[in-house]
């Protein structure tokens, strides 16, 4: 991990995590297939975490996924897998640096979180896969919908919970990368910030936001890989 792109505290990678629930859930495959992935929502278990957690390590992810995917048969308890969460990322021109010679490159955010995953299994114990659902429902509608009432469905639920399998992630390791133009001097940086403040895209101003938080870093300007 380059040094200048280690997150400023760990509560960057938890707020990256919730606010990019989205993961990319990866495991390796059995008989020398290839690796499984599989895009899933994962939120953070709020058994466990009454109030969020400052840093990553030693919390546990709740997740489910269609029990017809050829991943969960795969899923095995106590098997470690990695799931990759993606927050902001924007392209950086070489025309934004003003100056020759320069080089493109791609500012970007991401959490790696490496765990030890066990099933649980909707047959024997089909009121905790609903519980896993709910749980996922309650986290979203408060952070990213209308805070739908789902008291009306939870029959409907138990009807399809069958198909859904559920699982924890006991978190091992968190390696995060906020590459964000730390290494350029500090008239470059600003340079691309106000840039991307100013852009039509969202992604680029989310980049701009994260970019502006940053504690200034004085780097070498050498490339230090994207």
């Amino acid at each position: 991990m380059p040094g200048p792109y280690r997150e400023p505290d760990a509560s960057w990678a938890v707020d990256l995590v919730r606010s990019c629930p989205l993961a990319v859930l990866m495991t390796n495959g059995s008989n020398n297939d290839v690796p499984f992935a599989t895009h899933l929502p994962l939120i953070l278990d709020p058994e466990t975490t009454e109030h969020t957690p400052a840093d990553l390590t030693d919390t546990t992810l709740l997740g489910h996924m269609n029990r017809a995917n050829p991943h969960w048969r795969s899923l095995e308890d106590g098997m470690r897998v990695l799931a990759v969460f993606t927050g902001a990322h924007a392209y950086v021109s070489p025309t934004v640096y003003a100056k020759t010679p320069a080089a493109p490159t791609w500012n970007f955010t991401s959490v790696h979180v490496h765990g030890v995953l066990s099933r649980l299994d909707p047959e024997a114990a089909a009121e905790r896969t609903l519980g896993v659902v709910q749980s996922t429902v309650r986290a979203f509608e408060a952070r990213f919908g209308d805070n739908w009432d789902m008291s009306s469905s939870v029959d409907y639920f138990r009807q399809i919970v069958s198909a859904v399998g559920a699982f924890r992630i006991e978190v091992a390791r968190v390696d995060s990368m906020f590459k964000l133009s730390q290494e350029q001097n500090p008239e470059i940086s600003d340079r691309v910030q106000q840039t991307f403040a100013r852009s039509s895209c969202t992604r680029h101003r989310d980049v701009a936001e994260l970019m502006s938080r940053l504690p200034q870093v004085v780097g070498t300007e050498e490339s230090t890989g994207a």
